[in-house]
């Protein structure tokens, strides 16, 4: 099948970030539900993948959901947000807070060494799909940055990344704003705007992993102008090399916003960050592949503090920036534990859409890729059984 642009009006270079992104969330069906995760490749609309492969690899200490299983710490501050975007003082004390009430440490410094060592590159996940509107902010990356290094993490010790190298740079992830910060990506463009390099290759051809991989049995062909933002066609998804072999630890950063009637946060940032060919994901396996490409050791072991960027966020029209849903929600949430994270920044969404009235009730399949994530032991997506803590 090959894509084009909707109808809408989405410039074709937005249609194909969000597409690249994973943007079609809100036109996932409902998932038959089956007690067992693994079951669900059963149904008959369920193409098969190897999430087998994934789960014969033993876990490790550091595995998800990480050292605090079920916990989640969230600071509230009205003030975050001055002249329209993220004062940095005061989202930098929301992130300390919400540290020491996660881990209980006496200290900061304390609390970051539970998670990272000055021995670790630490590859911090943001999002810059949407562009600036609607990105995880300068401000809290500063922030991040900034309590890393007062912990003891060296500068050259840090990457900031996510799939598309020149989204980052448009967004301000730039080296004259992050100097001594490597900022890459897999997808990647020369100086003159160029995928290709003189022998016809794409760049990120040489950024992907062909040893670990996502595969799905279904497929999709792209057009020309898609395929740099996929990378491959076929039935196999090839995890960056960023993930598998430049990077110990993950700090995975995300933004507060929906996509459809569920969200789009710890999981879904990372599935849909660190593997290519994703446009063939969505009709089927969207939830399915929040969860499954988070069992492969690249994310499940390194991943160790999940970070959401709530200060400005959206409830309606993501994963893509619609103004008019675009919304202060003065918030920050930290946890190890990426499942239950993402469960209460869905309870805080969908508490949105439903003021609104953008919905009228909970969808049924807002909680799918939670769900799965659970029954694969990535964490605890059972509200009645999350410890929040409020700093």
């Amino acid at each position: 099948m090959k894509h084009s642009a909707p109808e809408d009006g989405i410039a074709r270079r937005d249609f194909l970030r969000l597409l690249a992104a994973g943007g079609a969330a809100a036109s996932i069906a409902p998932l038959k539900m089956s007690a067992n995760p693994l079951a669900s490749h059963l149904a008959d609309d369920k193409p098969a993948t190897n999430i087998a492969d994934a789960l014969k690899h033993p876990r490790v200490a550091s595995s998800m959901p990480g050292k605090y299983p079920g916990r989640v710490a969230q600071s509230v501050d009205a003030k975050s947000v001055a002249n329209g975007k993220p004062d940095l003082a005061v989202v930098s004390s929301m992130l300390e807070r919400s540290m020491l009430a996660l881990t209980g440490a006496a200290g900061i410094n304390a609390a970051w060494r539970e998670f990272v060592s000055p021995d670790d590159v630490i590859g911090l996940k943001v999002n810059p799909v949407a562009g600036k509107e609607l990105s995880t902010s300068l401000e809290i990356t500063r922030a991040v940055i900034a309590q890393l290094e007062k912990a003891g993490i060296p500068r050259k010790n840090i990457v900031i990344w996510d799939r598309r190298e020149f989204e980052l740079h448009d967004v301000g992830f730039t080296a004259e704003n992050f100097p001594g910060i490597r900022i890459t990506g897999t997808e990647c463009k020369d100086d003159k705007g160029g995928f290709y390099d003189a022998d016809g290759k794409l760049y990120g051809e040489k950024r992907i992993d062909k040893d670990w991989f996502y595969w799905a049995d279904c497929e999709d062909t792209y057009d020309a102008e898609t395929l740099p933002y996929m990378i491959n066609e076929g039935k196999h998804s090839y995890f960056g090399s960023i993930v598998t072999k430049d990077i110990t630890k993950i700090i995975n950063m995300p933004i507060l916003k929906n996509a459809g009637p569920t969200v789009t946060l710890c999981l879904k940032n990372l599935a849909y960050g660190a593997i290519t060919n994703t446009g063939r994901l969505h009709k089927k396996l969207w939830a399915e592949t929040c969860a499954e490409v988070n069992c492969f050791p690249p994310l499940r072991d390194k991943v160790v503090l999940n970070i959401v960027d709530g200060i400005i966020g959206c409830y309606n029209g993501g994963p893509g920036a619609n103004p008019q849903f675009i919304t202060p929600f003065d918030t920050v949430l930290v946890g190890s534990d990426p499942v239950a994270v993402d469960r209460i920044g869905y309870e805080i969404i969908l508490k949105k859409r439903l003021d609104m009235k953008v919905q009228k009730e909970e969808s049924p399949k807002g909680l799918n890729q939670m769900t799965f994530a659970e029954g694969y032991k990535l964490g605890v997506a059972d509200k009645t059984k999350i410890d929040l803590r409020k700093a």
